[in-house]
């Protein structure tokens, strides 16, 4: 199946701009031309872009994403260092998402400590002490 510049933008979930950016900084191979010489882009490089979008969601930088890019250019010769760089995106993905459950437990804790202050305002539950911030 082949996609305009604007259909590949829409099922990709990225603007016009970005599909341009991607290809002019080489994350994006140039895709085929149709007769007009319009971008006609492929499943494949659907399929692309959306793993580079999930690289972004977890804050890949740019930097890596160029060279994992150039790496997969290389085929299965590369596939060490293709993994290698997942791997220690993976590490830094991990790192966050621990960072995360803590933020989250001190909000579920707060949370459930302005439930019991509201149950005491109306009635529901026993006295107890004031909360701090």
């Amino acid at each position: 199946m082949s996609y305009s510049i604007a259909e590949a933008a829409r099922r990709s979930g990225l603007s016009i701009d970005t599909l341009r950016y991607y290809e002019r900084i080489k994350l994006l191979e140039p895709p085929a031309r149709d007769a007009a010489g319009r971008r006609a882009y492929s499943d494949d490089d659907l399929t692309w872009l959306g793993f580079l979008t999930k690289l972004r969601l977890t804050g890949m930088p740019i930097k890596s994403m160029r060279e994992y890019a150039a790496l997969r250019r290389h085929g299965v010769a590369s596939a060490g260092r293709r993994k290698a760089i997942l791997v220690e995106q993976r590490q830094s993905v991990a790192d966050r998402i621990t960072e995360l459950q803590a933020c989250l437990d001190v909000l579920d804790y707060k949370i459930d400590n302005y439930d019991q202050v509201e149950r005491k305002l109306h009635g529901h539950a026993p006295a107890m002490e004031e909360i701090s911030a």
